[in-house]
């Protein structure tokens, strides 16, 4: 695949990452009659993951994350020369993503971006469940190292063919339920971004902990599980 074909399969993967996920936080989750609460928006993510992996895995790799693009990279599976292009790929979806759905949420009468908010990521005042930026940041790191962990193992030569897509997207639907509480789950700095330029203020003035917190995560977990699967002699 060349790169053109690649960039627009990360863009619409991730598009789909955040409309999904985004989504499913932003207007199902906010009707109690529907019932999706924390669980639903977590499968809603791992959801998105599973069914792009299936359509682009193919054509870009499905990163869908600036994060998973750095830590492939740290464990030898990425060249460093496409890094541009797919963060600035998964940056724009993510983007157009946010502005989508805030135009279709704006299509409810009383929805109120002040109000009802845009699944922005946050700490501290921001964060769901009032959990310190300190707190915010180890948990930002800690789940994008064992997401990357679990990434290179599932893609692995080694691993049993055609089952990444599942590992993976029960990791990020897993790693919600752990963190939506703490920073309403990040581990992706493109995730992060698209609402965050829709709703400004905190989410905005935040937003520098949920790009360097889950890449650095990233690099953690892709370099620990290439020391780890190194042929020893």
């Amino acid at each position: 695949m060349n790169n053109i074909q690649r960039g627009i399969a990360e863009f619409i993967g991730t598009f789909w990452l955040v409309l999904g996920g985004c989504g499913s936080a932003v207007i199902s989750a906010a009707f109690p009659e529907v019932g999706i609460g924390l669980l639903g928006v977590s499968l809603a993510f791992g959801l998105t993951v599973v069914t792009m992996a299936f359509a682009i895995g193919h054509i870009s790799g499905c990163h869908l994350n600036p994060a998973i693009t750095f830590g492939l990279w740290a464990g030898g599976r990425f060249d460093a020369r496409d890094i541009p292009l797919y963060v600035a790929s998964q940056t724009l979806g993510a983007i157009a993503a946010a502005f989508t759905l805030y135009v279709i949420a704006t299509g409810k009468a009383d929805y109120s971006l002040a109000a009802h908010g845009l699944a922005a990521n946050g700490v501290g005042e921001a964060s769901p469940g009032g959990y310190a930026m300190a707190t915010g940041f180890l948990v930002e790191v800690l789940l994008a190292f064992f997401f990357l962990f679990v990434i290179m193992g599932a893609t692995d030569a080694k691993a049993p063919a055609g089952f990444a897509p599942l590992a993976i997207g029960l990791t990020l639907a897993l790693i919600h339920l752990i963190s939506i509480p703490v920073t309403n789950t990040s581990v992706n700095p493109a995730r992060s971004t698209g609402p965050a330029l829709v709703v400004g203020g905190v989410a905005l003035q935040q937003l520098w902990l949920f790009w360097v917190a889950p890449i650095l995560g990233g690099l953690i977990g892709g370099f620990v599980y290439k020391e780890l699967n190194k042929t020893t002699v």
